[in-house]
């Protein structure tokens, strides 16, 4: 008679929690439909599982805000509708505070034509082992304008933890990236200042890339300073095709095609293969079809960084760091540049015409190769003075 009742309680147990859950997800989603401007909306604390995408859409001035970010934690491990966890799109003025989304199916959360977009102390995660089944993008802004993620944290993404592409002033800060493929990106993007963040055990730190076939053709005016990049040495475990399953493991900062940057006053320390690495998108050995895009990276300066490095040999499994290894062999430099030039940025004598070189000065245990990529890499060899220029 009592494992009956004791059946019973447990039955009607897991009854009351069901529908609670749903109840909380019709509650929630309502009050994101009907709320008017200048809202705020309290998320309590507790977990809370999710079956369908949370969205606001064509709102001004919402507050989000849970009760911590550990507090609060919406899980979308049994998603059956939507890509997203949390959706935000065509709003203005939107803060989304205090809590955590775990687990969804596509990306965390996706921001998109959003004007003035604030995320603080926000968590994003995959739970378990990374894999190429985790959604691609924890953080996720895209088409927006007036981004600050501050004080936030993305675990697992196998794309980018902490992502901001074709969008305008930009500011990510105080934030901390872990187990992802990439953990930070800038793409396409411009007037983007990236400092005080800790981005470690990814498989590349900080990545900022110009893109060919999207939107937002060309990014520029970019600060990547003040941060510790550090042990990027995590497997690569992104889905096949994927841009980023290209980054070496052991990448601390990947430059991809990208004009007007400036990186400084960073920590960029333990990764293993490439500290600090700038390519020209004819690298990737991938096709180009879009005739605006420019595949060149130009206007560079990286200068005041700390470099160091763990003794030992590249930890990149691709070709190319089986190509440095053979050359290096476990004196790696820290620098990489492929040695490709736009020749419209070259005087006669093929120099950089003013304001457009590729500048590495002042920086502590500074070593630089060149790997002739253009000639399959066979004038490949250490180059540490030959980017001493002012932009």
């Amino acid at each position: 008679m009592k494992l009956f009742s004791y059946t019973v309680i447990a039955l009607f147990s897991f009854s009351f929690s069901v529908s609670a859950q749903k109840d909380f997800q019709k509650k929630y989603q309502s009050q994101l439909i009907l709320a008017e401007d200048g809202a705020v909306i309290e998320l309590p604390e507790g977990t809370f599982t999710l079956t369908n995408t949370l969205s606001l859409e064509g709102k001004k001035k919402i507050t989000i805000r849970g009760k911590g970010i550990d507090k609060t934690i919406l899980s979308f491990k049994g998603q059956t509708d939507g890509a997203e966890g949390l959706r935000v799109s065509d709003c203005e003025n939107i803060l989304l505070e205090g809590f955590t989304v775990e687990d969804a199916k596509g990306d965390a959360i996706k921001t998109m034509h959003v004007k003035n977009i604030s995320f603080n102390k926000v968590k994003v995660t995959w739970l378990g082992t990374p894999g190429p089944e985790n959604g691609g993008y924890g953080f996720y802004p895209v088409q927006c304008e007036g981004v600050t993620i501050d004080h936030c944290v993305a675990i697992g993404a196998s794309d980018a933890g902490i992502y901001v592409g074709q969008s305008k002033d930009i500011i990510v800060k105080n934030s901390v990236a872990y187990h992802n493929v990439a953990g930070i990106e800038i793409e396409n993007s411009l007037r983007a200042d990236v400092y005080e963040n800790e981005s470690y055990e990814n498989t590349g730190g900080v990545l900022v890339f110009d893109l060919p076939n999207l939107v937002q053709k060309k990014g520029g005016q970019i600060k990547v300073h003040n941060n510790n990049i550090h042990d990027n040495n995590f497997p690569n475990f992104a889905p096949k095709g994927n841009i980023v399953a290209m980054v070496q493991t052991g990448t601390g900062i990947l430059i991809l095609a990208t004009k007007g940057l400036d990186i400084y006053q960073n920590k960029i320390v333990n990764n293993q293969t490439t500290s600090t690495g700038i390519i020209s998108y004819y690298t990737t050995g991938k096709l180009i079809k879009d005739e605006a895009y420019d595949p060149f990276p130009s206007a560079i300066s990286i200068h005041d960084n700390l470099y160091e490095r763990k003794p030992g040999l590249p930890v990149g499994t691709d070709a190319l760091s089986a190509i440095v290894t053979r050359k290096f062999k476990d004196n790696t430099p820290h620098i990489f540049f492929d040695g490709i030039k736009n020749p419209k940025l070259l005087d006669e004598k093929g120099n950089w015409i003013a304001g457009q070189c590729i500048s590495i000065v002042n920086n502590q245990n500074q070593s630089i190769a060149t790997l002739d990529a253009q000639n399959q890499f066979k004038g490949m060899g250490r180059a540490d003075d030959s980017f001493k220029c002012v932009n």
